[in-house]
């Protein structure tokens, strides 16, 4: 489970204190998608960022499972972050110059698989996402939705407990959109993964367990729960 309680997050510009979020108390039970919502500047991705271990909170407690994040050093926190979450962004941030499994492998070579393992693991990966025919493509051999599928492989590759996704869908048409969406989803149902999403797009609401709104720093409503047929 995530569990924040009266996290506060200020920035300072030069005299100027900018209270991006304000006593923000949520949880998140293990195996749910989630949607942060809101406008711009609302605060959804500075809480996405303390899930996800990016930053910490000037005040309040961050716990992730049995982690407590609050108070780990940069280093503890690149450690929990490399076992622990898998990071999807919404321009995919893959490697020009490697192949699709090459972009997937390279969060393992983080660890001590032999290579052989590596490749494996890769290819389960990319078999997951529906692109195991692709895995030898560059990127720009690839259309977009299928670059944010081979981002999210990168992601599940080392078997992360927790996902994040910032924006995923927001550079995709709608069709790719859903497909995102729907696998996403997927990871959740099948593989008991939490996933956290910061996403405008209103299509969203149709696929996660919960959304989260924020206004100003400030958690609004509560959570909304989400009926599914």
């Amino acid at each position: 489970m995530i569990e924040i309680h009266q996290v506060s997050r200020l920035y300072r510009r030069g005299v100027d204190e900018v209270h991006a979020l304000e006593d923000v108390s949520l949880q998140i039970p293990d195996g749910t998608f989630v949607a942060l919502m809101g406008p711009s500047g609302s605060g959804k991705s500075t809480l996405l960022n303390l899930i996800a271990g990016l930053d910490q909170p000037t005040s309040g407690v961050v716990k992730v499972g049995a982690q407590n994040l609050n108070g780990l050093s940069e280093d503890q926190l690149a450690a929990w972050r490399a076992a622990h979450v898998g990071f999807i962004f919404q321009f995919y941030n893959l490697i020009p110059v490697l192949s699709a499994i090459e972009n997937v492998e390279v969060p393992l070579l983080l660890t001590r698989l032999a290579k052989a393992d590596r490749r494996k693991h890769a290819e389960l990966a990319l078999s997951i996402v529906g692109l195991a025919d692709r895995k030898h493509h560059l990127p720009n051999q690839l259309s977009g939705g299928e670059q944010q599928r081979v981002a999210i492989a990168r992601a599940i590759v080392v078997d992360p407990e927790l996902i994040v996704a910032d924006e995923p869908t927001g550079d995709l048409d709608a069709k790719n959109a859903d497909d995102i969406l729907s696998l996403l989803r997927q990871l959740k149902s099948e593989f008991h993964k939490t996933v956290v999403m910061v996403t405008h797009d209103p299509r969203a609401i149709r696929y996660v367990d919960q959304t989260f709104h924020l206004e100003q720093g400030v958690l609004v409503n509560g959570a909304t729960a989400v009926e599914h047929a």
